[in-house]
């Protein structure tokens, strides 16, 4: 792929305002990092894809209080999140946009809370299990609705901002 196909300000621009969007108070679980991540997936190209997203979150781990036993599934999860969003490179549907934030919250649910769950609060058993997935049902809610809210905050912007500044990084028509 050509060099300057690669280089995508419009996306990169949208991926780091959702990095710094992190640091900004917000409730438990309610963070832009799950949208940002499908979106960076599904808008940047070359290294950026897997790479930005990651080093987002190492450099703002840190002010936000550091890492747990859990800290690698959570990475793993917005990994999953990017690899999903590669998926919607070529639409701009908010029907499959939306369809994809749901996938991305539900397998965050339960790829991070299965690290949770080899951390030291629940017993290594299948029951413990069980009681660490029904523990984090109330914070479910607050993870679909913050990948809804920033995906598609994220993606209308690019849609918004690719017709009217743009152009170069447009998302071609549906054939």
């Amino acid at each position: 792929m050509d060099r300057e196909k690669n280089v995508r300000p419009l996306a990169l621009g949208l991926t780091v305002l959702g990095a710094i969007l992190r640091l900004a108070p917000h409730p438990p679980n309610f963070a832009p990092v799950g949208g940002m991540s499908l979106y960076a997936g599904a808008r940047l190209r070359g290294w950026q894809v897997f790479a930005l997203p990651l080093v987002l979150m190492a450099v703002t781990d840190p002010l936000l209080g550091g890492y747990s036993i859990s800290t690698p599934f959570v990475y793993l999860s917005f990994m999953i999140n990017v690899w999903i969003g590669r998926r919607l490179q070529a639409t701009e549907s908010p029907l499959r946009i939306g369809a994809a934030c749901l996938v991305c919250s539900a397998q965050f649910f339960l790829v991070s809370n299965f690290g949770a769950w080899l951390g030291p609060m629940y017993p290594h058993t299948f029951a413990g299990l069980g009681l660490c997935y029904t523990a984090a049902i109330p914070f479910f809610g607050r993870t679909l609705a913050a990948d809804l809210l920033y995906g598609g905050a994220l993606f209308g912007l690019h849609a918004w901002l690719s017709r009217s500044l743009h152009s170069a990084e447009r998302v071609p028509a549906a054939a």
